[in-house]
């Protein structure tokens, strides 16, 4: 098992380069088009706006679950890990078509100061959903289609100016996708334990965990020691390794997997902090 993919950066080394568009060193926008089913997991380094335009995907983060199809988008927010299950169309060669945005945060916040639309924002925290696309965003999504296969220089200037696009469209479409927007830029206050008990065993930092609970990263960390009494540094690990020890009990996955799906960047780390932790190295233990 590979590593967990981290959209948008393992994205520009992969397989297939030219199937990426690049912004200040970032792929902000990804073609992807095959005829096989596909399953993984990616860790959203940026947000992520994914647009389907032939066949589907079933996408699971937490306890949630969406299924995007044809012409439906779909917006999630940075630093979680989302599990995938592509199908392409049965009626059009088993075709999977899709595109991906990744938004970052000054082109965020570039679009929401220059933009003109006015709309109250929410009080409460707005869900991600599944959406259908209208006409506008539809020819849009099939208007970048050319820069993929046109191998002259897409110039920066270019590229921000079709996200900009993109969110106006986005905005116009649906009203809910558009309060999802506004608080991407500014997250609502969720509770620390609902954060910290969901994200811990994904490849997320203590900034991350800070945003997705709509903290400042002393904020987090003050709320943090007063609800657990302990660092989130040291709690988040000793959680890591003992899901890491139920699963070498409890799954056939290799130590490479485990180390991988919960965070952990080198095995050879990750097997010396399980000793440290348990008693004895991760094969040992499984033995």
């Amino acid at each position: 098992m590979k590593k967990m993919i981290k959209v948008p950066t393992s994205l520009i080394g992969g397989d297939a380069p030219q199937n990426s568009l690049v912004l200040d060193g970032c792929s902000v926008i990804e073609q992807c088009i095959h005829s096989t089913e596909v399953k993984g997991t990616m860790f959203l380094e940026q947000h992520l706006l994914l647009i389907v335009l032939e066949g589907w995907v079933i996408l699971t983060y937490g306890k949630q679950h969406y299924t995007v199809r044809k012409n439906e988008i779909i917006l999630l927010k940075k630093a979680t890990a989302v599990k995938y299950h592509k199908f392409g169309n049965t009626d059009n060669d088993n075709i999977y078509d899709s595109l991906m945005f990744s938004i970052k945060d000054d082109l965020l916040k570039s679009f929401l100061s220059t933009s003109e639309i006015k709309i109250s924002r929410p009080e409460g925290e707005i869900k991600a959903g599944v959406y259908p696309m209208n006409e506008c965003l539809v020819a849009f999504a099939h208007s970048m289609k050319p820069y993929f296969f046109d191998h002259s220089v897409v110039h920066p200037g270019q590229l921000r100016l079709k996200i900009m696009e993109l969110l106006y469209d986005v905005a116009e479409c649906n009203r809910n996708m558009f309060l999802q927007i506004l608080q991407l830029h500014e997250p609502v206050k969720s509770d620390v334990r609902n954060v910290v008990e969901k994200h811990y065993a994904s490849p997320v930092s203590l900034a991350e965990l800070a945003y997705l609970s709509g903290r400042s990263l002393s904020s987090f960390k003050r709320d943090f020691q007063n609800i657990y009494n302990v660092s989130p540094a040291t709690w988040i690990r000793e959680k890591r390794l003992e899901k890491a020890k139920d699963m070498l009990q409890t799954t056939s996955l290799s130590v490479a997997e485990i180390c991988y799906s919960l965070g952990f960047e080198n095995v050879s780390h990750f097997s010396r902090i399980f000793k440290v932790f348990h008693g004895q190295a991760p094969t040992v233990f499984r033995t």
